[in-house]
């Protein structure tokens, strides 16, 4: 008869590591995926795992991707744009991007000199072209691009897949977010959190630039007293707690999550070491990522290799974070465009190219899924001389990858990217895509929370068909 968890947890006589030995060895029903991957939970699924690259900050759409020739024409000329135009400063003159533009591929998509390696890619990219937030402050518009709703405590696009989904295996996460090595985004956590759904969905933070990537993963090395013995002793002490708490309180799901915690622990230290190990790779592959980059653009080559990594070997959704938090570092650029963005597009680049070739070139582009986004644009006129305000009114988004038409564009911006024109889009419409293409329908994919069905796109959202292949 196969063991319980709580049994496992009392049995083991090696750790954590006997622990993952035992559950590898005897694998219950309850650890296979709830839905098959051609057959989703709705309707036949082209996507089995989504990477996703988020742009921390606000990323400018008329310096990157979203050409407009009336800010060529009109640079430096004042307009009225009302006393509610501008978030955070006042209204300056209009001004052209500061970077050179040129089209590129087959469909002849316009961008900037920003990205000289991921403009030869444009031909296997969709774009959004005219997404659309609800604020332009960034905390409430990052959780709204990455939850759904503009207040924090909702379960994130990662939690909700894994939910409705389940585990593609049982040796890594479900869900891993890959932050910026210079520090959490806006919101922190917040906005990887598994809110009201079970908390074995939440997401694990993993830092491969930190000493110690995950916390807690091996024993401390002045953890001596940490022997076989000890550790089977307290499993035993812990299983006796369990077996109380879980007595006392039939309907709380916390223990059952946090004992999936510890089983994904134990395996993790089999299963991560070489998962984790860049080592592995070949030279021609870290020289195609640009790994060796010096500060934080290796750091983040290094988090876009790590990813293919993570969905080659299992995990369904990572999330790669461009950007810290706070005034700099990041997509923010209030004071200087040409300073302070190129080095932020530089960062993503080359590695984000290389992830796109890379995923093609080992056919993972067939059930996998690339999307990148930012929470909002910026102002088409200028803050401080030369600098850009935050703007909810219009911003870019591109997916590549399985179940993607490429080298489109849906949605226009108006002639100077300031408010959306034409076949508006929002964070619900893409994640109402991305569950599609998963096999999800997402209007039925919802939780009873507190007397109403919750959903990723709230009341909201529809599929972008024009974009799908």
């Amino acid at each position: 008869m196969e063991p319980t968890r709580r049994e496992w947890l009392s049995t083991s006589v090696a750790g954590f590591g006997g622990l993952a030995l035992t559950h590898l060895l005897a694998r219950g029903d309850e650890a296979k995926p709830r839905a098959e991957f051609h057959g989703g939970l709705h309707h036949k699924a082209k996507v089995k795992r989504v990477i996703q690259v988020f742009l921390n900050g606000g990323a400018s759409p008329m310096d990157t991707f979203d050409y407009k020739p009336e800010l060529v024409k009109r640079h430096e000329q004042t307009l009225d744009f009302g006393l509610k135009a501008t978030a955070t400063g006042t209204v300056g003159p209009l001004m052209k991007s500061p970077f050179a533009w040129k089209q590129h591929g087959q469909s002849g998509r316009w961008v900037t000199s920003v990205f000289p390696h991921l403009s030869g890619c444009v031909d296997e990219m969709a774009f959004l072209m005219a997404m659309q937030s609800k604020s332009n402050v960034h905390g409430p518009a990052s959780y709204l691009q990455t939850t759904g709703f503009l207040l924090p405590g909702f379960p994130a696009a990662g939690a909700w897949i894994g939910y409705a989904l389940g585990r593609l295996t049982d040796n890594l996460p479900t869900f891993v977010v890959l932050p910026d090595s210079r520090g959490l985004p806006y919101n922190g956590s917040g906005n990887f959190t598994a809110g009201f759904l079970p908390a074995t969905h939440q997401a694990t933070v993993i830092n491969p630039s930190s000493p110690v990537p995950i916390p807690d993963l091996a024993p401390a090395p002045n953890g001596k007293f940490a022997t076989p013995t000890a550790t089977n002793d307290g499993f035993q002490l812990l299983q006796k707690m369990n077996r109380q708490y879980a007595e006392d309180r039939p309907g709380d799901a916390r223990l059952n999550a946090r004992v999936e915690g510890y089983e994904l622990a134990a395996k993790m230290q089999i299963a991560a070491p070489e998962a984790f190990d860049l080592a592995r790779e070949t030279k021609a592959m870290h020289e195609l990522y640009g790994t060796d980059a010096p500060t934080n653009d290796g750091a983040f080559a290094k988090n876009c290799l790590l990813s293919r990594r993570l969905i080659e070997r299992g995990v369904r959704f990572v999330q790669v974070w461009s950007g810290a938090g706070g005034p700099s570092n990041n997509w923010d650029n209030h004071n200087n465009i040409a300073a302070e963005l190129a080095p932020a597009a530089r960062q993503i680049d080359r590695p984000v190219t290389a992830l796109l070739k890379d995923l093609k070139a080992r056919g993972l582009m067939d059930d996998t899924l690339v999307v990148c986004t930012t929470e909002f644009g910026r102002m088409p006129f200028t803050q401080n001389k030369t600098g850009r305000d935050h703007n909810g009114g219009t911003f870019v988004t591109w997916l590549a990858g399985a179940g993607i038409k490429g080298g489109v564009a849906h949605g226009e911006s108006d002639e100077f990217a300031y408010q959306t024109a034409k076949d508006r889009t929002t964070g619900y419409d893409l994640y109402a895509t991305v569950l599609h293409l998963m096999g999800i329908d997402h209007e039925k994919l919802t939780v009873r929370h507190n007397g109403t069905d919750r959903r990723l796109t709230d009341v909201h959202g529809h599929v972008v068909g024009a974009i799908l292949s």
